[in-house]
């Protein structure tokens, strides 16, 4: 167990359910269930009454399906944790959660590199190198002050000391309106799709249902 006596933030991962039993992820396709988001979400609420977590919120949903959880909610999410990065940039989602006071969390935002699920897109990406030689910086760099003049939080992760101590050397500097210019002409996809959370017998049949279109 955990061994505390609260969460900062707790979040429900994904917007879908899995047959109870073995914890196994990515979910087996033939155990995804459909959430009974009414009943989940007043569990969470209720973690949050009883001081087990300070924060409740959620990872992975669209502007839909955060329409529908505040629709019923007594305690809004507090949080959205979703991939955004410069190749990525989800400006409907982040303006519809800022017009919700919900705090937008990007995971992934150097896109994951080096993890099964990830990819070599946002470092290698030749606009994003431009614009950190230009700094004299590094394209993780340039993403992370990026995410910061968003106003983004960010979870970023490494176990090496000296990218750990670069992605600190973020604060002193800042993006340019031509650098903008640049960051906002790069073409736009979801980098991590989730394909896995599709299934012909789940809740989701494509991506286009799990992403609600925004993708």
């Amino acid at each position: 167990m955990l061994q505390l006596e609260y969460l900062d933030l707790y979040l429900i991962h994904w917007p879908l359910s899995a047959k109870p039993g073995k914890i196994e992820f990515p979910v087996p396709k033939d155990e995804l269930l459909a959430m009974d988001f009414n009943s989940v979400w007043a569990a969470m609420e209720d973690c949050q009454r009883f001081g087990l977590t300070k924060s409740i919120g959620v990872c992975n949903f669209s502007c839909k399906k955060l329409e529908n959880i505040l629709s019923f909610a007594t305690i809004p999410p507090s949080v959205n944790q979703v991939e955004i990065s410069p190749l990525w940039q989800q400006q409907k989602l982040r303006e519809f959660c800022k017009s919700k006071n919900i705090v937008v969390t990007a995971y992934s935002p150097l896109g994951a590199k080096g993890t099964r699920r990830g990819t070599h897109e946002v470092l290698d990406n030749e606009t994003l190198k431009e614009i950190a030689n230009a700094h004299n910086k590094t394209v993780a760099q340039v993403c992370l002050r990026w995410a910061l003049e968003q106003g983004l939080s960010f979870v970023v992760k490494s176990f090496n000391k000296e990218r750990m101590r670069e992605n600190l050397h973020i604060f002193d500097w800042g993006l340019s309106l031509d650098d903008y210019k640049k960051i906002n002409e790069i073409k736009q996809r979801r980098l991590l799709p989730k394909l896995e959370m599709v299934s012909p017998n789940g809740p989701f049949k494509s991506l286009e249902e799990l992403w609600d279109g925004e993708i």
